[in-house]
């Protein structure tokens, strides 16, 4: 199985730390780290670190993006890159001990329809081939070309995966694609329905596999995550941690789950693969991917069953 990540919408992600965090004012934070980041960054980085071998796509400005490909090649990662006009976009996390995180997103360089021919002309794709389309549609991109750019691939033979929020729930029930993974506050905002229990998010997750999405899979923070494959259904639940950073654990479930597939195992061991991969990812700081040694010994901890 060709495993591909597709980055259009790529970002430093800076992570800061305030004592006191005070909106409408000035507030004094420290820097405790700068790492190149993105969403289809991240799954390529924890795959990498579970053992899958895969290759990066991914998008640059051309202003600012030498930090980015050192730091992407001292992973180890396999990347192409394709590099246009303008600055890699920062994403901006502050922490602090007396307030939940509060996360501000800057806009990138420009793009346009052209930019996914090019991406087109770095894949090889047949059957065999699964693509993840995550992060936010850069400004200046139709949707209806992105949607035609999926939908091309999979009648190629692609598998698509999309974790994306530019995408409506009808763009979602037009391109179908192999594998979602909403959480909690997605689902309910995509189904505009309060979503508390996993009973409620087993119902509302087959509204999507009614309109072809091959696995459903959601989050629900503590209470784990739950899949559903055509008419099978699984709970899986997560062994009680101190969560360093929760950012890319979303990520790092999609990793883990493709992984799994890879290695040709069946939904409900991807599923434990996926909440393996998304709760060790809560140990690193930052958006940083999981290590194999906290996927080695999460792993046996996670509890699956048919619901």
């Amino acid at each position: 199985m060709k495993i591909y990540t597709i980055t259009l919408n790529p970002a430093y992600d800076v992570h800061a730390y305030a004592e006191h965090f005070a909106p409408f004012h000035e507030n004094l934070a420290n820097i405790t780290s700068r790492e190149a980041g993105g969403k289809g960054v991240n799954l390529s980085r924890a795959l990498k670190n579970g053992g899958t071998e895969n290759t990066a796509i991914v998008v640059l400005g051309k202003d600012n993006c030498a930090e980015f490909k050192e730091e992407l090649e001292t992973a180890g990662l396999n990347t192409l890159f394709l590099e246009k006009s303008g600055r890699i976009r920062e994403n901006l996390t502050i922490h602090c001990a007396d307030a939940p995180e509060t996360r501000i997103s800057f806009s990138g360089f420009p793009a346009d329809d052209s930019l996914l021919q090019e991406v087109v002309q770095l894949l090889t794709v047949d059957e065999e081939t699964v693509i993840t389309f995550t992060g936010r549609v850069a400004s200046g991109m139709s949707m209806e070309k992105v949607k035609a750019f999926l939908k091309k691939l999979q009648a190629q033979g692609a598998k698509i995966v999309l974790d994306s929020k530019s995408f409506s729930l009808e763009d979602i029930f037009e391109v179908a694609p192999w594998l979602i993974k909403p959480n909690q506050e997605e689902i309910s905002e995509y189904l505009n329905c309060p979503i508390n229990t996993i009973s409620e998010a087993v119902e509302k997750a087959r509204v999507f596999a009614q309109h072809g999405v091959v696995n459903v899979m959601v989050s629900l923070g503590e209470q784990g995550a739950m899949l559903l494959q055509g008419n099978d259904c699984y709970i899986a639940t997560p062994p009680a941690i101190n969560a360093i950073s929760t950012i890319g654990a979303g990520d790092s479930s999609l990793a883990g789950f493709i992984a799994a597939a890879q290695r040709g195992e069946d939904a409900a061991l991807c599923l434990k693969n996926a909440v393996t991969y998304g709760t060790a990812a809560c140990l690193t700081e930052g958006s940083l991917p999981p290590t194999a040694a906290d996927i080695a010994a999460i792993h046996p901890q996670v509890e699956v069953k048919r619901f």
